[in-house]
């Protein structure tokens, strides 16, 4: 077991945060394993990282849209017999629109990806982790998990979960030499919003969005540090501190203001 390689797990890991969590861990000498859609992509980042921080990454191409992928996604790893040491769960997706109006099916697809292959893949690698008695997650929650999110209700649903799952089991798991972390970036300028459809609202119009570096960096530290949780950027600190304060009717219309279409120039 001794001689047995080290990995760092990283969902989404071939842009936004995800990308720039893998640059972190290979700045710092960890071996990747980085799972995306996409093959071209993934092909693309792993050839960056080896040349630029030469150490080794193995790419995995599944669709976590898919639960079966997540648990698939495992099993490749294992197949690989290396020992993963981190596991970074980026992958996540939005949508944006009034509920009455939106595409169930793509909501159903957004809540197995950012739910049920969450839960999958920290329960898989968790139990592992808990049996060498060492091991750190790191979870993507973000600010939209401390209050609802008209325009985006179930993409806010999904990160309240995440933040909610992510503090009871980093508590069950407190003695046992594995720490869970959750990040909560605020909105950031990566194709997030992009993907969700959602050009149009005031929060991208006004360009308040934060770099994908600055998040990781904080998730990054906080990670390593073996912090409960960190919220990345001071606006967003200072938001969810409010949002901690205000009845949740209130903090979602609030919210509403935010992420309603921007009027369109005159």
């Amino acid at each position: 077991m001794g001689n047995m390689q080290h990995y760092a797990v990283v969902t989404g890991g071939t842009s936004g945060i995800g990308y720039e969590l893998s640059k972190l861990l290979a700045r710092d000498g960890h071996n990747l394993v980085i799972a995306a859609r996409k093959e071209d992509e993934l092909q693309q980042v792993s050839q960056q990282l080896i040349q630029q921080f030469g150490v080794d990454v193995i790419t995995i191409s599944k669709d976590l849209f898919n639960p079966e992928d997540a648990f698939a996604l495992y099993d490749e790893i294992q197949s690989h017999n290396i020992q993963v040491d981190v596991l970074v769960n980026d992958a996540g997706h939005g949508q944006y629109g009034l509920f009455t109006d939106t595409d169930i099916r793509k909501e159903l697809d957004i809540i197995n990806l950012n739910i049920s292959s969450v839960v999958i893949l920290t329960k898989l690698f968790l139990r592992d982790m808990v049996q060498r008695g060492e091991g750190k997650i790191l979870n993507l929650s973000s600010i939209a998990s401390k209050a609802p999110g008209p325009w985006q209700s179930v993409y806010h649903g999904t990160k309240a979960f995440v933040q909610s799952f992510t503090e009871a089991i980093r508590s069950e798991v407190k003695d046992s030499g594995v720490t869970i972390t959750a990040l909560l970036p605020g909105a950031t300028d990566t194709d997030f919003f992009n993907k969700a459809g959602m050009n149009e609202s005031k929060i991208v119009q006004e360009g308040k969005l934060g770099t994908a570096e600055t998040a990781a960096k904080d998730g990054y530290e906080a990670l390593m540090s073996g912090k409960d949780m960190v919220v990345s950027g001071f606006k967003n600190k200072i938001q969810v501190a409010m949002s901690n304060i205000t009845p949740d009717s209130k903090a979602a219309d609030k919210m509403k203001k935010q992420q309603e279409p921007a009027p369109l120039n005159k």
